[in-house]
């Protein structure tokens, strides 16, 4: 650890007590490294959270979201993102789940082609859990993960041709409370980020792929304007070619549908695709314009992707990223598979009839499904 490492370390205080499996993955490099990142970006988050309440009070007081006069240029201009790996070019089946052990080992060996590894939306982040996850994570990714179930010995290992990974950091709004950066919480991303990452990176691209992130919950093109300094800054800090981390981003809230080209712009050195996020966009949807009595919806199971004002988000999405050469992935159906005859093939059904319209929209496949 160098001298200005060790300086930086010690303004990171881990307020948990580590335990020697924990300490595995918290070494003093990776810590070293998080104090790095957290050095020149975790200062700037709350900078950016602030900049969405006052949007917010903004729209409270009745004003109502348009696309944005000042980044005309970047929505008529003529350009296109980086580029997109060979190994993220079909994602026509994804599958989502927490980071638990069992979980990662079922949802690699399912039949998709890739897993959302979830520190986020399907996630508690409970200390232990969240070190263990990403234990679990670093495991799989260097192909020595097994778990043996308690009650039954049942043991559970990857298949030889696992699904393609990617990891879902937290969102911008939530902080590891466990780990103090000079005396505040971390942002939660930061340290979901910086472990991954540093843990992983090599093996992923030894074996043809790389460090592949979903980054959830964006808001605004300066949001993702931050995240493309993180990824820079991690690519040049281990001497990686520029665009090697790649993102894909959830389009899931209101705000974000009117700035998506502008977000495909300050990420397109790392970004692949966007994300139809459509369960969180009802709800941002709602609480965005929680003040505008006449934007009331009705209840949320009725409030499906052929309804006109959702449909219109989606074909946008698809419309943005085909003009950028990114990939326009579906949104989740958030269904879960019934052992009654009956009861699952209104589940397929009602799958088949949402997916059907993504595809006729020109979504990539059938999007992703939820792991029960």
């Amino acid at each position: 650890m160098t001298e200005a490492c060790s300086t930086l370390r010690e303004s990171l205080v881990i307020n948990e007590t580590v335990t020697p499996e924990q300490a595995e993955i918290l070494t003093d490099d990776v810590l070293c490294f998080l104090a790095s990142l957290a050095d020149r970006f975790a200062e700037r988050v709350p900078g950016l959270l602030a900049t969405r309440e006052q949007r917010q009070q903004r729209i409270d007081a009745g004003e109502l979201l348009d696309f944005l006069p000042e980044t005309q240029s970047i929505r008529q201009d003529d350009w296109t993102i980086r580029g997109i790996p060979a190994d993220l070019q079909d994602r026509r089946l994804e599958i989502t789940g927490p980071v638990d052990r069992k979980m990662v080992i079922n949802a690699l060996n399912a039949n998709v082609k890739v897993f959302m590894a979830d520190f986020e939306d399907s996630f508690a982040p409970a200390w232990p859990q969240v070190v263990d996850g990403q234990r679990n994570l670093r495991d799989a990714i260097n192909g020595t993960i097994s778990y043996e179930q308690p009650e039954t010995g049942k043991r559970y290992q990857l298949n030889e041709d696992p699904a393609r990974l990617i990891c879902r950091v937290r969102g911008l709004h939530l902080t590891e409370k466990h780990v103090m950066w000079k005396g505040k919480p971390l942002p939660g991303a930061l340290f979901d980020f910086a472990l991954y990452f540093f843990h992983n990176y090599r093996r992923l691209l030894e074996t043809g792929s790389g460090p592949y992130f979903y980054l959830p919950k964006l808001q605004a093109y300066q949001e993702a304007a931050w995240w493309s300094d993180v990824f820079s800054f991690a690519e040049d800090e281990f001497g990686l070619s520029r665009g090697t981390i790649k993102a894909t981003v959830l389009i899931e809230t209101l705000p974000a549908v009117f700035e998506m080209d502008e977000i495909l712009y300050h990420l397109r050195d790392h970004i692949v695709a966007l994300n139809c996020g459509r369960w969180d966009y009802i709800f941002s949807y709602i609480k965005t314009l929680r003040n505008h009595p006449d934007r009331v919806l009705p209840d949320r199971q009725v409030v499906t992707m052929d309804k006109p004002f959702l449909n219109a988000y989606s074909r946008l999405l698809v419309r943005t990223c085909h003009k950028r050469g990114a990939l326009a992935m579906g949104g989740m159906a958030a269904f879960i598979p019934s052992k009654d005859p009956t009861e699952n093939q209104q589940v397929l059904d009602k799958i088949e009839k949402d997916k059907t319209l993504e595809a006729n929209n020109g979504m990539m496949g059938p999007g992703s499904l939820t792991l029960a």
